[in-house]
């Protein structure tokens, strides 16, 4: 957009009207950008068919950008042409394109003339209505370059080749910017079209205040009505949230409260209030998180479990004067939950005659790598081409033929441009005034309005989101609660959380890094670092909830701070202000507030100038200028409070390397909370927990190796069966039977019919039974008999193969019915008598792991029986301590590689594997292992290398790694 309006300043235009097509994602930066540049910005948009040109319209002032974004809503909603008659705005123009023959305008109508058409004008009806005609001059280039980046993704759009482009698929090359003296040059016999031009432009007046909050104001109808309910719900929550209330718990709660008023914010509070309120009535866990979590009212209301008092959250993270938008409400529910939810809101807070709920926007992007593949398919070049083009385009010394540097050259052109709209990941936007005062929506399959504006935009205009995510950690927690009262018949209350945070049991699961399908506990990096700090706190596992994060680990604090929480010389060593300012954390920067904290107390600057550095760190800042400016006070502070130049240095390093990748200490507390919940389900009822994670998937591992926690649990794990399975993997005692859906070629069809029929008339008796009663195909069949889910017939992989294919040869059309007298022995009638199937061997039950495999895309039985070489063994995970310094060998089963850099840029990998018992290895690759040895897929590994210890962690650095061969049936 400055590009675009530093053209127009270059070429001293003193007017401009921005008129996407079918599209009002750019008007408020545009607006701002040309009020800078003292430009009058005209706000409009250019209704087409395709690129068939219907009408422009012009907003004459807010409501007539009102009605035309809801003209433009309304077609692409319901997915409607436009009419080549424009509706009757009221505080609108409209602009037709030129036309030979006349029809009929309305007042506040005209007709365009392009330059290229100025010789048809004097021999038009039109001239003799010359006060109806306007220059129509559009700016779509500014150059070569961006014409022909244009025709690019126009053959792009139609999936057609470059020299296959038709002329009228494209916008005429003349489309740029001129002077406003080339234009009077260009309308030299014409002079009206611009004086007209003009006028209609200085009528456009489209004023608006930026500042101003433009969220749902008020929910029961006045200012102090809301507050009062706001202040009445607190303290009632406040009664149950703090037994032994305190003059301290309202003191907080008051300061809050008056600041959340003065600001403005009290709808935001209420509006999420409601949210969590209808979430349970209907039963819905939730967890509360974002900067809101430093809230106390947050807290009393219920929106979050983080008390800020016990955690003695910094006040000025969650809300100060100098903030200009609300705290952020990050409220998960469970995948399965929060459509419902989303459902709620727009019911809720969607008025009767016009829309004021939208989902927010977000613009997908162009990216170099698919562009290269791209361009290649609209120059035409083989497959095989454009493979080789992206694998060397941008290697040293690669010299690429003219159609290779074309593509690589414009593919870096439009590296990063808008592709299409697409749906924020969470964003809700909520209005007071209807929502097309701002923008136009559209209406993409979920079946709610989509904003064409983004949360910087929304943000920049006062439109505050609420972030509505969902997430498998709280699936897995509904899931195993109900799967824990179906199978044990136990209802547990999952909110005693501050029983949890004391219990034993899980004190040691965290101590241990035993914390496998516990929601943001479960990854090898963070199962390691609990270990390595032994935490087993509440506080302990909130400060380790945002060390994990790659900015704390980038600035080297991570293992700064493991040193100074285990030992109190190296605490000594830290900064004495820093240690003052962050005691908890002993004088390190853990958590997003602490950048307030230290640009605050460390580099005096005031609260606003702190919280402008914490938001342009995380990458929300509006203006470079003004995030630099606040860099140079940072250190022209430091200077004068006598701070060491090199300390100064380091402390913003630290700031530099961390802030947009850490989490707020309420953020981080949120997450702990959840992860006490699972824990608790995980050490008391870990098999149930189990079948929760697997049933709803979306954790950090594969679920084979939930599978894996569930047989070292004691479950009895069964593979799919044909009368126990159902389509989610169920638990009954210490028995799981995996559910069908893991069955990847099984069609779901194939399961709807399986699972009816049994529901209907029973289990199946045998193969033949199944096959009368269930209308499937071979291929369908055989999947289910590969993976055993017969086995209860007593008969061989192979004879039921063998019997599947008599079967389907002389299959009859039955119809199924409830046959009171069939028995274990009954044939289903294919024929005069039933298949006579010959005795055959027992399947190997490495063909079995391979149809697992095959099928499930893991195994169920160990492995390791596929291992070739069976004589070689190594040692055992458990007795890596015996071997500290020393080289050793063992086999290990790849579970996950964690890729990562040095500080130079070289690649190195953390591997994560199990070995014959199923216990953990952890191994670190460095730089020229990688090169020389890298992983080849999901397989079982010979590992050498040393055997090395760092805060009790044990850990192989690996010098050599093979995959080993496998058996196959041809063997």
């Amino acid at each position: 957009m400055e590009a675009l309006i530093a053209e127009a300043k270059g070429k001293r235009l003193d007017s401009l009207a921005l008129t996407d097509i079918n599209c009002t994602a750019g008007v408020f930066p545009f607006m701002r950008a040309a009020q800078k540049a003292g430009i009058h910005p005209v706000i409009g948009i250019d209704f087409r068919n395709g690129v068939q040109q219907q009408y422009i319209g012009l907003a004459q002032n807010q409501e007539g950008f009102f009605e035309l974004n809801k003209h433009l809503s309304e077609h692409l909603t319901r997915k409607r042409e436009f009419k080549s008659k424009a509706p009757a705005f009221e505080n609108s123009f409209v602009i037709y394109p030129f036309s030979e023959k006349a029809f009929p305008l309305r007042e506040n109508e005209y007709v365009g003339v392009h330059p290229a058409q100025l010789n048809k004008v004097l021999n038009s009806p039109w001239y003799r209505r010359k006060e109806k005609l306007v220059l129509l001059q559009p700016a779509t280039f500014s150059s070569k370059l961006e014409f022909n980046a244009h025709r690019l993704l126009r053959s792009m759009d139609l999936n057609t080749l470059l020299s296959k482009l038709p002329a009228s698929e494209q916008a005429d090359p003349t489309d740029q910017f001129y002077s406003y003296a080339d234009l009077i040059a260009r309308c030299e016999n014409h002079s009206y079209l611009l004086v007209n031009a003009q006028k209609l432009l200085e009528q456009c007046q489209f004023s608006f205040y930026f500042q101003a909050v433009k969220n749902r104001r008020d929910i029961l109808g006045s200012d102090w009505e809301d507050f009062d309910f706001l202040r009445q719900e607190t303290f009632k929550g406040a009664l149950n949230r703090y037994p032994n209330f305190s003059p301290k718990i309202s003191e907080r709660i008051d300061k809050e409260l008056e600041l959340i008023r003065q600001k403005g914010f009290v709808s935001y509070f209420l509006i999420n209030y409601d949210i969590v309120t209808f979430a349970q009535h209907r039963n819905f866990y939730h967890v509360g998180r974002g900067s809101g979590a430093n809230s106390i009212v947050a807290y009393c209301l219920g929106i979050t479990d983080v008390d800020p008092i016990e955690l003695d959250l910094y006040f000025e993270r969650f809300i100060n004067l100098y903030r200009e938008n609300p705290p952020d409400f990050d409220i998960d529910f469970s995948w399965t939950d929060r459509d419902e939810v989303t459902d709620y809101i727009f019911r809720k807070y969607n008025g009767k005659q016009e829309e004021h709920v939208a989902l927010l926007g977000s613009y997908s992007t162009f990216q170099y790598n698919s562009m290269l593949r791209e361009l290649g398919k609209v120059f035409g070049l083989p497959k095989t081409d454009i493979e080789s083009l992206i694998h060397h385009a941008d290697k040293e010394g690669y010299e690429p033929d003219q159609f290779g540097k074309l593509i690589i050259k414009y593919s870096k052109v439009l590296h990063d441009m808008p592709s299409h709209l697409t749906i924020h990941a969470c964003g809700i936007l909520i209005s007071h005034k209807p929502i097309h005062y701002y923008t136009a929506t559209d209406m993409p399959p979920k079946g709610f309005p989509l904003a064409h504006i983004d949360m910087h935009t929304a943000e920049d205009i006062g439109l505050h989101k609420f972030d509505i995510l969902s997430q498998r950690g709280l699936g897995h927690i509904k899931s195993a609660l109900e799967i824990i009262y179906q199978n044990q018949g136990i209802q547990v209350d999952i909110r005693e959380v501050e029983k949890f945070k004391t219990d034993p049991k899980i004190k040691e699961h965290l101590r241990t890094g035993h914390t496998i399908g516990a929601f943001y506990v479960e990854s090898p990096a963070m199962r390691m670092l609990l270990a390595k700090m032994k935490a087993d706190t509440y506080l302990e596992l909130v400060a380790a909830s945002s060390i994990i994060r790659p900015g704390v680990a980038r600035s080297g604090m991570m293992r700064e701070y493991i040193l100074r929480h285990i030992s109190e010389d190296r605490r000594n060593q830290a900064h004495p202000v820093m240690k003052d300012i962050m005691p908890e954390t002993y004088g390190i920067m853990v958590y997003q507030e602490d950048v307030i904290k230290v640009a605050h107390y460390f580099a005096g600057l005031s609260l606003g100038e702190a919280d402008v550095l914490r938001r342009g760190m995380s990458g929300k800042s509006r203006s470079k200028d003004e995030f630099q400016r606040v860099k140079d006070q940072f250190f022209e502070n430091c200077k004068k409070l006598g701070r060491e130049e090199k300390v100064a240095a380091e402390v913003w390093h630290q700031i530099e390397s961390f802030a947009g990748y850490s989490f707020a200490k309420g953020h981080s507390a949120s997450f702990a909370v959840e992860s006490y919940q699972s824990l608790y389900l995980k050490a008391y009822f870990p098999l149930e927990f189990m079948v929760g994670v697997i049933n709803n998937f979306g954790g950090f591992y594969h679920t084979e190796f939930y599978v894996h926690e569930l047989r070292m649990n004691g479950a009895d794990i069964q593979a799919p069966h044909l009368n126990e399975s159902e389509y989610l993997t169920r638990i009954t005692g210490k028995t799981v039977f995996l559910g069908f859906i893991h069955m990847k070629y099984l069609e779901k069809a194939t399961v709807e019919k399986l699972l009816s029929e049994r529901r209907a008339n029973g289990p199946f008796l045998g193969l033949a039974d199944f096959v009368a009663r269930v209308e499937i195909g071979l291929e369908q069949l055989l999947i289910l008999i590969r993976m055993t889910c017969f086995r209860f017939t007593g008969k061989t992989k192979q004879e039921l193969l063998w019997e599947a294919h008599f079967l389907q040869n002389k299959r009859k059309a039955v119809v199924s019915t409830n046959e009171l007298f069939r028995s274990a022995t009954t044939e289903i009638s294919f024929g005069k008598k039933p298949p006579q199937v010959p005795e055959l061997d027992e399947t190997d039950i490495r063909q079995d792991i391979l149809d697992q495999i095959d099928i499930l895309e893991f195994p169920l039985d160990s492995p390791f029986y596929l291992v070739k070489d069976q004589s070689v063994r190594g040692i055992k995970a458990r007795e890596m301590t015996q071997y500290l310094g020393k080289q050793v060998m063992i086999l290990g089963y790849l579970v996950t590689v964690k890729y990562t850099r040095t500080v130079k840029g070289d690649v190195m990998n953390f591997g994560t594997f199990l070995d014959r018992d199923g216990d953990w290895i952890d191994t670190v690759h460095f730089p020229p292992v990688v090169k020389k040895y890298p992983f080849k897929g999901r397989a079982i590994y010979r590992i050498e290398g040393k055997v090395v210890e760092e805060f009790g962690f044990y850990s192989i650095e690996v010098d050599k790694l093979e995959r080993m061969a496998y058996w196959n049936a041809a063997d």
